[in-house]
């Protein structure tokens, strides 16, 4: 049995830590009565029903309540005291401790993400036909890795702007590296293995597209608790398609060599080009 890369447990242990971490926050935001279970249900009217929380005073989560209410269109009467926080990442993260856990996890994210979508472009380059398509599969990744770091330092009460900014860079610029990835997958085939990893991967880009549009589709239609399965949902596939790399990063050695100034490495393409001219003086 021939031996796997070690880069190939890089993309796979990349998604298996960041879904604990996120379910680190989540469980501690429950724990602390800050978001409702995933397991909870609800009226579509907002009910006070026991799965929902209150907080009835406390000076920052009412006045953001009600300009989130604004923002999604909701009409919940001031009067009426009852916040609901559905399961979501912003809500999971939005207070401490659980928004020092997330910010961490948020800014570890995205530092590996960047360096797994470098590695992925330098290994498509030499085998791409068309090098923009790998340039702007490496630029919007690493674009939505940037709004990682934006949705976990900013949080939504702090900032609400940035925050939003940061989501829609991390969940729209992430869909579009995967649908872009899963043309380059199935065009290059590397090791012939395009389709091995190219179907699973259109099949998690659809995943991932579907659980966007359910996920406005929810929030127009007042269905949160919905809205935010559909968010999880759609963090968990993304994970899931940066996990499949492991499949192509198995065949890749890569290095990164240091050398002085003074001795310039020898290239791979010098080293045959002197060979090609020195067999060429030989005839």
């Amino acid at each position: 049995m021939r031996k796997c890369s070690p880069w190939t447990f890089l993309p796979a242990m990349y998604s298996l830590f960041t879904a604990a971490g996120l379910w680190v926050v989540y469980f501690i935001a429950v724990e602390d009565e800050k978001i409702t279970p995933l397991s909870s249900e609800y009226n579509r009217s907002g009910s006070k029903s026991p799965p929902y929380i209150r907080y009835s005073t406390h000076p920052i989560l009412v006045p953001t309540l009600l300009v989130t209410n604004l923002y999604l269109g909701l009409v919940i009467p001031v009067n009426t005291i009852i916040s609901i926080f559905p399961l979501s990442l912003s809500f999971a993260g939005n207070a401490p401790p659980a928004s020092c856990v997330f910010s961490q996890v948020m800014n570890l994210a995205a530092f590996v993400g960047f360096i797994i979508g470098l590695l992925r472009y330098l290994q498509l380059k030499p085998q791409v036909h068309k090098p923009w398509l790998n340039i702007s599969s490496l630029a919007s990744l690493s674009l939505a890795c940037f709004g990682m770091t934006l949705v976990g330092n900013f949080q939504l009460s702090n900032d609400k702007e940035l925050h939003n900014i940061g989501t829609y860079m991390t969940f729209g610029l992430g869909t579009l590296f995967c649908w872009v990835q899963s043309v380059i997958t199935l065009k290059v085939n590397l090791r012939n293995e395009g389709r091995r990893a190219g179907i699973p991967r259109f099949v998690l880009s659809g995943a991932l597209t579907a659980c966007m549009l359910f996920y406005f589709a929810l929030i127009a239609q007042r269905l949160h608790m919905h809205a935010a399965r559909a968010q999880w949902a759609l963090v968990m596939f993304f994970l899931s398609f940066l996990a499949t790399f492991a499949i192509e990063f198995r065949h890749c050695h890569f290095e990164i060599v240091c050398t002085d100034n003074r001795n310039p490495p020898l290239s791979l393409s010098a080293t045959f080009l002197e060979v090609s001219e020195y067999q060429s003086d030989q005839l």
